[in-house]
């Protein structure tokens, strides 16, 4: 195939995952409403140990509820403390409804949100069981997703000229892959440890390569970029530009800073450990900003080789396991402040999922503030995107011509899907109605997750596992976790100057 057939494929793709991703938001908007399958399940030991860890959050709720005047929640939340001393599945999985209705009426709207968290922590383990996983409804509703999902990917296989026949060979078999990834995540005890579906839908890829290969037959449904890109547009409509500047101005400074010094700092050790510009790009963008969706919009901003990009994810994903364990633990143990230790995970994790549950093995205050800097992060790959495509084309064009590249160069090296990804993120934030917004935000969580699902398992099909560390002398995995330690320590201490009370005042995220 010629370079130039490819890069008329890429722009196609990328277009199609802007295309795709906006008719998903449109559709759901206009009143689709697809029930997902549900992965959320717990045995009864689990669910016994979740209500005792939350016994305490029950007991400050019904105490809290008391003094604003709302007598049913406190009641409920009261009921709450006490079955969960007892033990019984069904008793806690009614009295944490229980808790949730009344949250839902409540007049304070902090109230109603804590109702809503406690119902989540307590109550959905105690309602989903392995076998409701498996029954007949919710294998209704996988099926009912795939056949969606199927539809809209080989629409788009079409219309880029794929073969939709092997396309459709081996997609039921990458969705399957993805579908017991997110069982194997939606074990309680997997969520209460911050592990989530990215890490098992790489683990099950691998897997599979490992022990039947990677037939061809699989190959042409294994469209790791397509999947994500498409994925990222429906994630532009959870970056919501309003709620992040509300909720702070400390969280984009911090992410600013937290970029440019990362990612230069990493360029630099990949060029001392003589990886190549195009392997350090997309190894420095996914350690300094968000992971797996930075290093895409990279690979996509300098076409990079697609090789290069599933290391380079399969890495950032490998690296994260242990820091998700690690870093609540160290904030725990050092005693640094919650809101600090917050910033700081929100600064390091790669994934916003990952966040949220690191940041709450510390506290509610903890993880609001990470999820304030990890989506200051987000928002930063669109500009990110933006000026890489400036930057390589001028590099290369310079290094070939020492002539100015014109804008057209410019604009044939610029990733589409980021326009979806800013065209979604600002109509969420400024055109849809608020009260729209919430009421699709799960739907669109859900689907964005499936579309992810896929791609991580496509990276797991396509890369072998022990390349990963042995590629190119192992020089690039040693930069990236080089640059991973730098990141971790300048966010430290960058999380303690903005969050800690020392230039700011400390926000109150309690």
């Amino acid at each position: 195939m010629s370079s130039e057939k490819q890069r008329r494929i890429a722009i196609s793709e990328d277009w199609l995952a802007v295309l795709l991703g906006l008719f998903v938001l449109g559709a759901v908007l206009a009143g689709v409403r697809l029930k997902p399958p549900s992965f959320s399940w717990a045995t009864d030991p689990e669910v016994s140990t979740a209500g005792l860890r939350h016994a305490a959050a029950a007991t400050r709720l019904a105490e809290d509820a008391a003094q604003a005047g709302e007598g049913a929640l406190a009641a409920a939340a009261r009921r709450l403390a006490t079955v969960v001393q007892e033990g019984e599945r069904r008793a806690i999985a009614e009295a944490s409804a229980a808790v949730a209705a009344a949250g839902k009426q409540a007049r304070e709207a902090g109230l109603g949100k804590r109702a809503a968290e406690l119902d989540k922590q307590v109550g959905a383990p105690a309602r989903g069981a392995l076998d409701k996983v498996f029954g007949v409804e919710n294998l209704g509703r996988s099926a009912v997703l795939w056949l969606a999902l199927f539809v809209l990917a080989a629409a788009g296989m079409a219309l880029m000229g794929r073969d939709v026949k092997r396309f459709a060979a081996g997609f039921p078999l990458v969705y399957v892959l993805s579908w017991v990834a997110q069982v194997a995540a939606g074990n309680a005890t997997t969520k209460y440890l911050g592990l989530e579906y990215v890490i098992f839908a790489l683990l099950v890829g691998f897997a599979f390569r490992g022990v039947l290969g990677a037939p061809t037959w699989l190959t042409e449904a294994v469209q790791t970029e397509f999947y994500i890109k498409t994925g990222l547009v429906i994630m532009g409509a959870g970056i919501l530009l309003l709620e992040i500047l509300q909720a702070g101005a400390l969280g984009v400074l911090q992410a600013l800073l937290v970029v440019t010094v990362v990612w230069y700092a990493c360029f630099y050790l990949c060029r001392r450990l003589r990886v190549d510009d195009e392997f350090a790009t997309m190894l420095s963008t996914a350690v300094s900003i968000c992971g797996v969706s930075a290093a895409i919009a990279a690979c996509g901003a300098i076409q990079g080789d697609r090789k290069k990009l599933s290391y380079v994810t399969s890495l950032v994903l490998i690296v994260a396991v242990p820091m998700m364990v690690v870093l609540p633990w160290l904030v725990r143990t050092a005693g640094i402040p919650d809101v600090v230790g917050g910033a700081w995970i929100g600064g390091t994790l790669d994934t916003t999922g990952s966040v949220v549950a690191a940041g709450g093995l510390i506290s509610e205050a903890a993880m609001k503030a990470g999820v304030i800097v990890k989506f200051s992060q987000n928002v930063l790959i669109g500009l990110a995107a933006f000026a890489l495509a400036v930057w390589w084309t001028m590099r290369q064009e310079g290094a070939a011509a020492s002539a100015r590249p014109s804008a057209r160069v410019i604009w044939e090296r610029f990733p589409k899907f980021v326009i979806g990804f800013v065209v979604a993120s600002v109509l969420f934030s400024f055109v849809v109605p608020p009260a729209l917004v919430q009421e699709t935000k799960g739907l669109l969580s859900e689907l964005r997750t499936a579309w992810f699902a896929l791609a991580f398992v496509s990276i797991g099909l396509e890369t072998p596992f022990g390349d990963i560390f042995r590629m190119e002398g192992g020089r690039p995995a040693l930069a990236f976790v080089s640059a991973q330690v730098i990141n971790v320590l300048w966010t430290l201490v960058l999380a303690w100057l903005l969050f800690g009370g020392v230039l700011f005042a400390a926000p109150p995220l309690g």
